[in-house]
Protein backbone atom coordinates (compact mmCIF):
# COMPACT_ATOMS: atom_id res chain seq x y z
CA UNK A 1 0.00 0.00 0.00
CA UNK A 2 3.56 2.24 0.02
CA UNK A 3 2.02 3.52 -3.76
CA UNK A 4 -0.80 4.78 -2.40
CA UNK A 5 -0.29 6.27 1.27
CA UNK A 6 2.80 8.73 2.37
CA UNK A 7 3.58 8.06 5.82
CA UNK A 8 4.22 11.34 8.24
CA UNK A 9 7.69 11.43 9.99
CA UNK A 10 7.69 9.25 13.15
CA UNK A 11 4.35 7.30 12.04
CA UNK A 12 5.26 3.51 12.09
CA UNK A 13 2.66 0.27 10.21
CA UNK A 14 1.13 -1.26 12.86
CA UNK A 15 -1.15 -3.81 10.58
CA UNK A 16 -2.01 -4.24 6.90
CA UNK A 17 -4.26 -6.62 5.09
CA UNK A 18 -6.46 -6.91 2.33
CA UNK A 19 -10.16 -9.10 1.64
CA UNK A 20 -9.32 -12.51 1.64
CA UNK A 21 -9.09 -14.21 -2.03
CA UNK A 22 -11.47 -16.55 -0.96
CA UNK A 23 -14.51 -13.76 -1.15
CA UNK A 24 -14.26 -14.09 -5.04
CA UNK A 25 -15.87 -17.76 -5.00
CA UNK A 26 -19.24 -16.76 -5.32
CA UNK A 27 -18.45 -14.09 -8.47
CA UNK A 28 -16.58 -17.41 -9.84
CA UNK A 29 -19.37 -20.09 -9.38
CA UNK A 30 -22.11 -17.19 -10.60
CA UNK A 31 -19.58 -17.01 -13.97
CA UNK A 32 -19.12 -20.55 -13.92
CA UNK A 33 -22.82 -20.79 -14.35
CA UNK A 34 -23.76 -18.20 -16.96
CA UNK A 35 -20.43 -19.87 -19.13
CA UNK A 36 -21.88 -23.07 -18.74
CA UNK A 37 -25.54 -21.76 -19.92
CA UNK A 38 -23.95 -19.81 -22.52
CA UNK A 39 -22.18 -22.55 -24.05
CA UNK A 40 -25.13 -25.45 -23.68
CA UNK A 41 -27.62 -22.50 -25.08
CA UNK A 42 -25.28 -22.04 -27.83
CA UNK A 43 -24.86 -25.84 -28.89
CA UNK A 44 -28.48 -26.44 -28.13
CA UNK A 45 -30.99 -23.59 -29.12
CA UNK A 46 -28.80 -20.51 -30.99
CA UNK A 47 -25.55 -18.88 -31.07
CA UNK A 48 -26.71 -15.76 -29.32
CA UNK A 49 -25.85 -18.04 -26.20
CA UNK A 50 -22.59 -17.19 -26.75
CA UNK A 51 -23.56 -14.00 -25.48
CA UNK A 52 -23.35 -14.82 -21.93
CA UNK A 53 -20.01 -16.33 -22.20
CA UNK A 54 -18.03 -12.40 -21.71
CA UNK A 55 -20.33 -12.14 -18.80
CA UNK A 56 -19.86 -15.54 -17.03
CA UNK A 57 -15.94 -14.16 -17.70
CA UNK A 58 -16.10 -10.72 -16.91
CA UNK A 59 -18.03 -11.44 -13.34
CA UNK A 60 -15.05 -13.28 -11.35
CA UNK A 61 -12.66 -11.18 -13.16
CA UNK A 62 -13.99 -8.21 -12.10
CA UNK A 63 -14.62 -9.35 -8.36
CA UNK A 64 -10.89 -10.54 -8.62
CA UNK A 65 -9.52 -7.10 -9.36
CA UNK A 66 -11.08 -5.81 -6.53
CA UNK A 67 -10.06 -7.81 -4.07
CA UNK A 68 -6.41 -7.47 -5.26
CA UNK A 69 -6.91 -4.14 -5.60
CA UNK A 70 -7.95 -3.32 -1.91
CA UNK A 71 -5.32 -2.56 0.49
CA UNK A 72 -6.11 -1.32 4.38
CA UNK A 73 -3.34 -0.14 6.31
CA UNK A 74 -3.29 0.77 9.99
CA UNK A 75 -0.58 2.67 11.69
CA UNK A 76 0.55 4.69 15.30
CA UNK A 77 -1.72 7.76 14.08
CA UNK A 78 -4.10 6.55 11.29
CA UNK A 79 -5.95 4.18 9.43
CA UNK A 80 -6.51 3.79 5.53
CA UNK A 81 -8.53 2.00 3.13
CA UNK A 82 -7.39 1.92 -0.54
CA UNK A 83 -9.60 0.97 -3.34
CA UNK A 84 -9.86 1.24 -6.91
CA UNK A 85 -9.92 -1.04 -10.20
CA UNK A 86 -9.51 1.47 -12.82
CA UNK A 87 -9.18 4.88 -10.80
CA UNK A 88 -8.36 4.79 -6.86
CA UNK A 89 -9.68 5.97 -3.98
CA UNK A 90 -8.21 5.96 -0.92
CA UNK A 91 -10.00 6.76 2.28
CA UNK A 92 -8.15 8.12 5.55
CA UNK A 93 -8.87 8.75 9.61
CA UNK A 94 -6.90 10.40 12.31
CA UNK A 95 -6.91 7.25 15.37
CA UNK A 96 -7.69 10.03 17.18
CA UNK A 97 -11.31 10.77 15.73
CA UNK A 98 -12.02 6.98 15.43
CA UNK A 99 -15.31 6.74 17.65
CA UNK A 100 -16.51 3.68 18.14
CA UNK A 101 -15.54 0.16 16.17
CA UNK A 102 -17.11 -3.25 15.42
CA UNK A 103 -16.18 -6.38 13.77
CA UNK A 104 -18.72 -8.94 12.11
CA UNK A 105 -19.11 -12.22 11.08
CA UNK A 106 -20.58 -14.31 9.10
CA UNK A 107 -21.19 -18.15 9.47
CA UNK A 108 -18.66 -19.13 6.61
CA UNK A 109 -16.42 -16.15 8.33
CA UNK A 110 -16.66 -17.61 11.24
CA UNK A 111 -15.57 -20.84 9.74
CA UNK A 112 -13.01 -19.91 7.85
CA UNK A 113 -11.24 -16.69 9.74
CA UNK A 114 -12.37 -13.83 8.28
CA UNK A 115 -14.94 -10.79 9.00
CA UNK A 116 -15.19 -7.16 8.83
CA UNK A 117 -14.14 -4.61 10.61
CA UNK A 118 -16.58 -0.85 10.81
CA UNK A 119 -14.86 2.27 12.15
CA UNK A 120 -17.38 5.30 12.98
CA UNK A 121 -15.16 8.51 12.57
CA UNK A 122 -15.89 11.49 13.67
CA UNK A 123 -17.44 13.75 11.29
CA UNK A 124 -18.37 10.91 8.90
CA UNK A 125 -16.34 9.27 6.54
CA UNK A 126 -16.98 5.75 8.33
CA UNK A 127 -14.53 2.78 7.17
CA UNK A 128 -14.48 -0.33 6.51
CA UNK A 129 -11.99 -3.43 6.52
CA UNK A 130 -13.96 -5.78 4.62
CA UNK A 131 -13.44 -9.78 4.89
CA UNK A 132 -10.44 -9.51 6.24
CA UNK A 133 -8.00 -12.46 8.31
CA UNK A 134 -8.63 -12.27 12.25
CA UNK A 135 -11.25 -9.43 12.57
CA UNK A 136 -11.35 -8.91 16.06
CA UNK A 137 -7.38 -9.00 16.67
CA UNK A 138 -7.74 -5.81 13.98
CA UNK A 139 -10.44 -4.33 15.78
CA UNK A 140 -8.80 -4.71 19.23
CA UNK A 141 -5.44 -3.58 17.76
CA UNK A 142 -7.59 -0.27 16.73
CA UNK A 143 -8.88 0.11 19.84
CA UNK A 144 -5.80 -0.20 22.06
CA UNK A 145 -3.20 2.35 19.42
CA UNK A 146 -6.39 5.03 19.48
CA UNK A 147 -6.81 4.07 23.77
CA UNK A 148 -10.32 3.01 23.53
CA UNK A 149 -9.92 -0.37 25.05
CA UNK A 150 -12.78 -1.62 26.06
CA UNK A 151 -12.27 -2.26 29.73
CA UNK A 152 -9.05 -2.60 31.63
CA UNK A 153 -8.26 -5.82 33.88
CA UNK A 154 -8.98 -8.91 33.22
CA UNK A 155 -12.52 -11.28 33.67
CA UNK A 156 -10.89 -12.86 37.23
CA UNK A 157 -10.20 -9.07 38.52
CA UNK A 158 -13.69 -7.82 37.51
CA UNK A 159 -14.73 -10.96 39.00
CA UNK A 160 -13.34 -10.47 42.06
CA UNK A 161 -14.60 -6.95 42.27
CA UNK A 162 -18.23 -8.55 41.79
CA UNK A 163 -17.71 -10.74 44.59
CA UNK A 164 -16.65 -7.83 46.58
CA UNK A 165 -19.54 -5.77 45.97
CA UNK A 166 -21.88 -8.64 46.64
CA UNK A 167 -20.48 -9.14 49.85
CA UNK A 168 -20.94 -5.18 50.39
CA UNK A 169 -24.61 -5.20 49.69
CA UNK A 170 -25.18 -8.26 51.45
CA UNK A 171 -23.39 -6.44 54.56
CA UNK A 172 -25.55 -3.59 54.10
CA UNK A 173 -28.69 -5.21 53.51
CA UNK A 174 -28.31 -7.43 57.09
CA UNK A 175 -26.80 -4.21 59.32
CA UNK A 176 -28.01 -1.37 57.38
CA UNK A 177 -25.80 1.73 56.37
CA UNK A 178 -23.43 2.97 59.66
CA UNK A 179 -24.91 5.68 61.52
CA UNK A 180 -28.60 5.28 60.44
Amino acid sequence: MADAVTLDPGEEVRWEGHPRLATVLPSALVGLVLLAVGVAVALRVSPAGLLLVPVGLAIPAVAYLQVVNTRYLVTNRAVYAKSGVLGRRVTSAELSRVQDSSFHQSIRGSLLGYGSVGLEIAGGNDIDFRNIHAPQEVRALVDRISGREELPGTIEQWTAVREELRALRAAIEEHGLPGR
